[in-house]
């Protein structure tokens, strides 16, 4: 449908009123001007353009509108589950290899784990023997973990009990810079530098890093009955203490 012209009459247009009153400047002898009636109807009359307004869009299929107010009616939960369950479905960031390696790690660290404490559990009990053992255990088939070094502090312990006091010394030295700022091996080495080495200038200085992370080392009871140190080097700590 397109566009249509709509044309109003103007009949006063056509022929001049009789009741109009005659111009004086006209020339009463002259003969009176008739306008032609056809040329002033289409001088005047002018076409009036009327566009009608675009058909509006047809609705869409049922099938759509369907699966709009289905898609809508579902839970946001539930829609998100399904589009993150078809991502996970084609993404998988660790491949067989990683998983297996991981799963070899976490038992191993879990048998580490069980050896350590099973050798302080030994220790708490004064059996200084089979807690080297274990400590000894830890260090040697899992070094490749962190805390084979905390299993190194429990061995160097035993040692200076029950073993050779210069292998517990050079022991207490190496964990000492692998483990610096743990107070328990700082404290210990200076117990034991101050009586078997007689360097009372290091072991001053190892002590005073202990204290300053730990108060608790000067006190002869927390290192006897929380830390369970053997007797002889809790000995050697209280000869430090009271400079004897």
């Amino acid at each position: 449908m397109g566009a249509f012209t709509v044309t109003a009459p103007i009949c006063h247009l056509l022929s001049p009123s009789s009741s109009s009153p005659p111009n004086p400047t006209l020339n009463p002898n002259s003969e009176p001007h008739i306008p032609n009636p056809r040329k002033t109807l289409f001088t005047v009359l002018q076409p009036i353009n009327i566009s009608r307004p675009p058909p509006p869009p047809p609705p869409p299929p049922l099938a759509i509108q369907r699966r709009h107010l289905l898609l809508f009616s579902l839970p946001i939960s539930l829609t998100l589950h399904f589009t993150s369950s078809s991502a996970l479905a084609y993404f998988d960031p660790v491949s067989p290899a990683e998983r297996d390696a991981s799963s070899v790690l976490s038992r191993r660290v879990n048998e580490a784990v069980e050896l350590l404490e099973k050798g302080r559990e030994l220790q708490a009990q004064g059996d200084f023997n089979h807690a080297l053992h274990f400590f000894t255990q830890v260090t040697e088939n899992y070094k490749d973990l962190a805390l084979s070094d905390y299993a190194r502090v429990g061995r160097a312990l035993a040692l200076y009990e029950v073993g050779d006091r210069e292998e517990a010394i050079t022991e207490m030295e190496d964990v000492s810079i692998s483990l610096k700022g743990y107070p328990e091996v700082h404290a210990a080495l200076a117990a034991a530098l101050y009586v078997d080495k007689h360097a009372a200038l290091l072991a001053e200085n190892q002590f005073t890093i202990a204290t300053l992370l730990d108060p608790h080392y000067t006190d002869i009871s927390y290192v006897k009955e929380t830390k369970h140190w053997p007797p002889s080097l809790v000995s050697s700590l209280q000869h430090f203490i009271t400079l004897s």
